[in-house]
């Protein structure tokens, strides 16, 4: 055991080459830039020293990273190997660096910016039955949110900021809080994590009215002859809203230029309609339409 003791110290005493990896740290203000991917922690490097240092650096005894200083935000997003020297020679304590053998660094930094967008419920999403209207505006608390994160995802961010209710088929005035969902949430922070959306729903009533469409675009001396000879117009009104709602408004024409001679049709078409009419029908979808001269 003696015998293997002073082996081992007098084989730790002797210089050695050898490959491995050193650690290395990147220096740079948070405050304005911001690695949009994981930064390498580690380098690949050849080097000489004694059998306890390098004994002392695979344990990771009191190994100092070597610094690498990113001051504004870099023009490339990688570094030669061989510009990592004179950071790796002046971190190394009793070891001597022979070569640097990884070939380029990679790394993204973007800068860190900061973002207002206004929030807005998302047109798209259809929140009552077809017996009730949401009415607008709907009021949201707050109605901005703020993003700080990386530029190019901040950029990438929908403006206006779009909020879904979790609930649908809504009969009655609700509020509810609505989570802020959003993408690379680990990098993006934003001021808030929900908002508070109340919205107001009204019932609607369904209504009807025979309107005669006005003839347009009929050919010289033709005499038509319409099958049948009125539009029925369905549309829906608030409930409470129906008084205000000119029936005359309401305006329908037969362009006989869209005129089908296969099977003597034409459709009619809604060209006027007077405000706060909903979801309007007309039928039949196509009339018949005989030509005389």
């Amino acid at each position: 055991m003696a015998a293997s003791t002073f082996w081992l110290l007098n084989a730790l005493n002797k210089s050695y080459s050898t490959q491995t990896t050193y650690p290395i740290r990147f220096v740079y203000n948070d405050q304005r830039l911001v690695p949009i991917k994981a930064l390498p922690e580690e380098v690949l490097v050849n080097v000489t020293g004694k059998g306890w240092k390098l004994l002392r650096k695979s344990l990771k005894v009191e190994v100092q990273p070597a610094e690498i200083y990113i001051r504004t935000l870099p023009r490339n997003n990688y570094l030669l190997g061989s510009a990592l020297r004179p950071s790796l020679v002046n971190a190394m304590d009793g070891l001597q660096l022979n070569f640097v053998v990884t070939d380029t660094l990679f790394f993204n930094f973007n800068a860190q910016v900061t973002k207002r967008i206004p929030l807005q419920l998302d047109p798209k999403q259809k929140l009552t039955d077809d017996r009730h209207a949401l009415l607008r505006p709907v009021s949201i608390t707050p109605d901005t949110i703020i993003f700080r994160g990386p530029s190019s995802m901040v950029d990438s961010l929908p403006d206006p900021f779009l909020l879904r209710l979790p609930i649908a088929n809504l009969t009655e005035p609700t509020k509810l809080s609505v989570p802020i969902a959003y993408d690379n949430s680990s990098l993006i922070k934003a001021n808030i994590s929900e908002a508070t959306v109340a919205v107001k729903v009204r019932p609607l009533q369904q209504r009807e009215m025979l309107v005669s469409p006005e003839l347009v675009n009929v050919p010289l001396k033709a005499e038509v002859t319409l099958r049948p000879q009125v539009v029925l117009i369905r549309y829906q009104t608030l409930e409470d809203s129906g008084a205000i709602i000119n029936p005359n408004a309401f305006r329908t024409v037969i362009d006989f230029s869209k005129y089908n001679r296969q099977d003597s049709t034409v459709a009619p078409e809604l060209v006027q309609k007077p405000a706060g009419a909903r979801n309007i029908s007309l039928w039949p979808e196509r009339m018949k339409a005989i030509l005389e001269k």
